[in-house]
């Protein structure tokens, strides 16, 4: 079952459909009506197939040079345990398959792809060790199993990434698409295809609705009949499977639509209502019959609580004592190009609705403030952010230290106090937070962040409906991990200046 969710490696409506026409590694349907489609389908997952075995000898080779830096071992020995490698070659294949190491839908998210790889390299060195203890070879050697675990692992991980960005591309630039009709024709299923639009690296195209009522031409998409004749619509416009809005059709209607489909060849997603869910936090259940969902909470206090600040405590002392020298620089460069403050301080809206003091460089002229409302015609950020490309109000210097975020470094003092912390929602002014609804204003369970998902993913080039629905997935979904995630990917927006203003 698919689910419509916001992703922050993360996707709006991220769902898998595994396409007879572009298999990435993914499933093969066998359709007589599109032969030259699977042989091209059969073509791509051979050369993923080719890539992995390639990282795989890789990881080997690189295991027997380590063996025989650290502790060599008699030529003999060596050819022995080739010969187990290659004893574990169908072991490996075998652990591919039942991992489904070759299926876009279980490899969709880049965590599930690596437990994927993770669980099947288990799968071929268990096989190995099986060999091993069948022929009583007693000389095995320890290290160098352990070496090949860590670089068949590294190897494979390394070369799927690349061909995870091989793949974003030719989608990206209209390659490899799989096409699709979204089932239904309300507000939701509308909703579905402008997902798709503003991501097309997932390799979607929405060909069409099918339902009952008339929507019009919808970015050249419109409703192409009603959902009795779905497999011939399917069939018409070559699709290879449908997005189904549950909130569009009758439930029953749902249980004979993907019975019906799913026997025929084709993928069936279903679309709920859940928004900012995190799939990792849903669990199948069954009662009765019935397909139930269970949410995992997400549990913010005790120990985890503990945790984060105590991360918030060493990584804020460790980037002020890193960054003093570039601090001081900054001021002194601030002091001496315009006249004012060096620092900045402005009132923002913390946890639970608290305002507390943001500390940052100055990065504009002294009337700053003042000059806003007479440029606000020229705001290029919709909702209540206020944001223009070349604001006349920035000094020289303060683009520079904007454009490297070094204007953010005093906030550092803000999560040394607590009433920030490094990782979390952006922290908002409290004219915005007026002009919030209430789901926004659900942001404001955790405390507002040096960096957060909005910054990471496109910072101040997002729309305020995507930095909403960022902010409010970090909030829903929050975990150590994710923290430790963002900081990482931080580091990279930072040094390329992507998005800053």
């Amino acid at each position: 079952m698919g689910f419509e969710q916001t992703n922050a490696d993360i996707d709006d409506a991220s769902m898998v459909i595994d396409d007879p026409d572009v298999d990435d590694g993914v499933e093969v349907v066998e359709r007589d009506t599109r032969p030259r489609l699977n042989e091209r389908s059969l073509s791509m997952k051979n050369r993923l197939i080719l890539a992995d075995f390639a990282a795989l000898a890789f990881g080997v080779a690189l295991a027997f040079a380590i063996q025989a830096v650290l502790r060599p071992v008699p030529r003999f020995v060596m050819a022995d345990h080739a010969l187990l490698v290659v004893a574990s070659v169908p072991g490996f294949a075998i652990g591919a398959g039942v991992n489904h190491l070759y299926q876009a839908r279980a490899n969709q998210r880049r965590l599930e792809e690596a437990r994927n790889v993770i669980k099947t390299v288990g799968f071929g060195m268990s096989g190995m060790l099986l060999v091993s203890i069948a022929i009583q070879y007693d000389e095995l050697s320890r290290l160098w199993v352990s070496a090949m675990v860590f670089t068949i692992t590294a190897a494979v991980l390394f070369e799927r990434r690349i061909a995870r960005s091989i793949f974003a591309k030719l989608r990206q630039e209209g390659k490899l698409q799989r096409r699709i009709i979204i089932v239904g024709t309300d507000a939701h299923a509308i909703g579905l295809m402008h997902a798709y639009e503003r991501n097309p690296s997932l390799g979607y195209q929405v060909v069409g609705f099918a339902g009952s009522d008339d929507l019009g031409a919808r970015g050249g998409v419109e409703v192409l009949g009603p959902i009795d004749d779905l497999t011939s619509l399917l069939e018409d416009k070559q699709a290879v499977g449908v997005v189904v809005s549950l909130a569009s059709v009758p439930s029953d209607d749902v249980n004979t639509l993907t019975r019906r489909l799913t026997d025929a060849g084709y993928h069936v997603a279903l679309s709920s209502s859940l928004r900012d869910i995190d799939v990792t936090r849903l669990r199948p259940q069954t009662l009765d019959g019935r397909t139930m969902i269970y949410v995992e909470p997400i549990v913010r206090n005790g120990w985890r609580g503990a945790a984060k600040r105590a991360f918030d405590v060493v990584l804020a002392l460790a980037i002020m004592v890193a960054t003093l020298p570039v601090q001081i620089v900054a001021g002194i460069a601030i002091a001496a190009s315009s006249r004012g403050p060096v620092f900045f301080r402005q009132i923002r809206v913390g946890m639970d609705g608290q305002l507390f003091e943001v500390l940052k460089f100055r990065t504009m002229y002294r009337d700053a403030e003042a000059r806003k409302a007479e440029l606000m015609k020229h705001n290029e950020a919709d909702g209540p952010l206020f944001k223009m490309k070349n604001d006349p109000r920035i000094t020289p210097i303060g683009r520079i230290l904007r454009k490297l975020s070094i204007d953010e470094l005093p906030q550092l003092f803000c999560v040394l106090i607590g009433s920030m912390s490094v990782v979390g929602p952006r922290p908002a002014l409290p004219d915005e937070v007026d002009q919030w609804d209430d789901e926004v204003r659900d942001r404001l369970r955790v405390p507002p962040g040096l960096t957060g998902m909005w910054q990471v993913s496109g910072r101040s080039d997002s729309s305020f409906e995507t930095y909403k629905r960022m902010d409010l997935y970090y909030v829903d979904n929050w975990s150590f991990l994710h923290d430790l995630t963002i900081c990482i990917r931080t580091v990279g927006v930072v040094l390329s200046g992507r998005g800053a203003s």
